[in-house]
């Protein structure tokens, strides 16, 4: 629903149900656009943020949880449709998608779902009569695909796709504009199913900003991004990480402090990261939980219950890799100066469950071997 007030804004939000995401209308990149979890936060909300739409209205979604979001990227000359590349995020729908690391092709979805969102985006092409490049941004959540939103333009999205695939959508989508059609360019039909993986990730200014919190969200952040490419995902995704300043660490000590939602999920990577000979602690609720299954925890105390706590070890170099889910304003404030430590003594972290478990996975993937180099082009050939 839409609203122009505070009565009309808690109407809307209490019919959709919390959480929600809000933003003001007209505006690019998510700015000021947030998840809102109570009606506290709707409030501040609205009588802080929403100065950036003026008169308009502000938006207000229901927030769709742990659904996988993906980004299309096609060309199309009001005839034939050509889907160039089909980008997984790694962190859940609701960060940003300039700010989300992805991966082509999709890593976790299977061959019939990414048959789907193909037919999906050559209907949504030919029924908006595209000419040249088009993006879609999808949610899947178990069976059900969910449009996000559907560009009928060129997306931040377009380089990566040409440089991972070898293709040059961007002139060939010029060229359509300008008259040309797609069946005279020759375009591969197998691209899609290419045999290395390409993992782009988003580079942030955070350490020239002391007061900013690094936590994800739906307003984009990021300054720039960088690309890995391997034969397989935790190879491509280490590159991608090694490429945006993280160095991550083969051995030590991983902080791990998860929401209660995220604890089952976190279970598979922590006991990786143990079974590799890394030290695990953390946070009360997080150590007992994975003590109970069987992984050797180590409790710490969070900033809020006294020393010596998490900030403290972090400062004496005693955390080498932070796992840090959570939710809620609340919550989120208190853990505040967690992930400050971390970005200010270079300690590689992670605020998604996904995020953390490809991490784990390329760590897994360094310490097997070393990671190999090859040039781009060999890459664009192979995918040929």
């Amino acid at each position: 629903g839409t609203a122009t007030s505070l009565a009309e804004a808690e109407e809307v939000a209490n019919s959709v149900g919390y959480p929600v995401v809000i933003r003001p209308s007209y505006v690019l990149g998510g700015r000021a656009m947030e998840i809102v979890h109570d009606v506290a936060a709707l409030r501040r909300y609205m009588t802080t943020a929403v100065k950036v739409s003026g008169s308009a209205p502000v938006l207000i979604d229901s927030y769709l949880r742990d659904a996988i979001e993906l980004d299309v990227d096609a060309l199309a000359d009001g005839q034939d449709v050509f889907v160039a590349g089909i980008m997984e995020h790694i962190e859940e729908a609701g960060i940003h998608s300039g700010d989300s690391a992805c991966v082509l092709p999709p890593h976790t979805i299977s061959a019939d779902m990414v048959s789907e969102l193909r037919r999906q985006t050559e209907a949504l092409a030919r029924g908006l009569d595209v000419m040249g490049l088009m993006n879609v941004q999808f949610a899947v959540k178990g069976d059900d695909v969910y449009v996000l939103e559907v560009n009928p333009r060129a997306s931040r999205t377009v380089p990566f796709v040409a440089k991972a695939t070898g293709i040059p959508i961007a002139k060939v989508a010029a060229r359509i504009i300008a008259g040309e059609k797609l069946a005279g360019f020759n375009l591969p039909k197998d691209h899609l199913s290419k045999k290395h993986v390409a993992v782009k990730e988003a580079v942030f200014p955070f350490d020239r900003f002391p007061g900013v919190d690094i936590i994800l969200g739906p307003e984009m952040r990021s300054t720039g991004e960088v690309m890995g490419l391997d034969s397989s995902f935790e190879g491509a995704f280490a590159k991608s990480q090694l490429a945006s300043g993280t160095v991550l660490p083969n051995q030590g000590v991983a902080f791990v402090s998860v929401k209660d939602g995220d604890k089952a999920a976190i279970e598979g990577s922590v006991k990786q990261l143990a079974d590799m000979g890394f030290s695990i602690i953390a946070t009360r609720g997080t150590a007992d939980f994975l003590t109970a299954k069987g992984i050797k925890t180590r409790s710490v105390n969070k900033v809020l219950e006294g020393s010596p706590h998490i900030i403290g070890l972090i400062k004496s170099g005693g955390v080498q890799l932070v796992l840090n889910t959570t939710e809620g304003a609340q919550a989120i404030a208190d853990s505040f100066s967690l992930r400050r430590a971390a970005l200010v003594h270079h300690i590689p972290y992670y605020t998604t469950v996904a995020g953390a478990r490809a991490a784990v996975g390329a760590i897994a993937k360094m310490r097997a071997g070393t990671l190999e180099v090859a040039p781009l082009q060999s890459y664009s050939r192979a995918s040929h």
